[in-house]
């Protein structure tokens, strides 16, 4: 698939089988993460791939207990679950001290996005899981997590094989300047 046509398919899924994607296709995905461009090459990152379904829902607990059930109108649905039990999600987690992470971090996670969405995987990008990383557990997350000292967790991205389907989101060429 072509980039201009994976950016047009992809969509924020909220559904997906319970079967992990095939090794060779998350090897892509994530040789994809690594050649992501930075500010000055610095790579401020570091991606934890995590396939362990309860690890995963540990997350999620955490950050809805943080949260609390009012914290997002979500949370009050008992089925909700921020990962949307999709097999595989990458945490990225990124340095601390540079002013450029998070912009770096989201750049990967689009690299990331496209990747799955070239190779037929569906995906959500969450911010979601943040507060799992302000919480009391905080810690022994990040070291179930493989978060490395001097990092802290910036975004992370759900992917499997979508079940759902959805329309393309509005665009809105009012958002476009032309300038010159």
């Amino acid at each position: 698939m072509d980039v201009l046509q994976a950016i047009s398919n992809r969509r924020s899924h909220r559904a997906y089988r319970a079967e992990q994607i095939p090794e060779e296709t998350l090897s892509a995905i994530l040789r994809a993460a690594l050649e992501s461009p930075s500010a000055r090459n610095r790579q401020p990152w570091h991606f934890s791939v995590v396939q362990d379904a309860e690890l995963i829902q540990e997350v999620h607990d955490e950050a809805a207990k943080v949260m609390g059930r009012g914290g997002s109108p979500r949370f009050a649905d008992p089925d909700f679950q921020m990962f949307y039990h999709a097999p595989t999600v990458i945490f990225l987690f990124g340095e601390k001290d540079n002013s450029w992470t998070q912009v770096d971090c989201g750049i990967a996670v689009g690299n990331i996005a496209l990747a799955a969405e070239g190779l037929g995987v569906g995906s959500v990008i969450l911010g979601l899981p943040k507060p799992a990383f302000e919480g009391s557990r905080a810690e022994e997350l990040r070291k179930k997590l493989q978060c490395p000292e001097g990092h802290d967790f910036v975004i992370a991205i759900a992917l499997g094989t979508a079940t759902d389907t959805k329309e393309p989101h509005e665009t809105r060429q009012e958002k476009i300047s032309r300038i010159g």
